[in-house]
């Protein structure tokens, strides 16, 4: 489990830095995003010694895309609408559910 919760703030740092290179035309972010994606990526890769493939891409695709959504609004100040709000429950209801499925076996 440590190894996917590093592989999500990773990937999480990535895609924050991939809005702050505004299209690559800053360098240092631009640099950043390619360094956090694939320590992500390796990461991800280790989690998958001990965690089923379809739990471990689930949490750290889910993860991260609410994890992403909660930054764009509290930092890049995004819409906060009620579709954004439901969809990010569901996204957690499903992550919740594929990690106590995978406990359950």
């Amino acid at each position: 489990m440590f190894y996917l919760t590093v592989a999500i703030v990773l990937e999480v740092a990535g895609t924050t830095c991939m809005k702050l290179s505004q299209g690559f035309t800053r360098l240092l972010p631009s640099v950043f995003l390619f360094v956090f994606y694939l320590l992500s990526i390796i990461s991800l890769t280790m989690a998958l010694k001990k965690i089923d493939v379809s739990v471990a891409y689930a949490v750290w695709s889910g993860l991260g895309t609410a994890l992403i959504v909660t930054l764009g609004i509290l930092w890049f100040k995004e819409p906060l609408t009620a579709m954004k709000i439901i969809s990010i429950g569901l996204i957690i209801i499903g992550v919740a559910g594929l990690q106590y499925s995978n406990s359950a076996h």
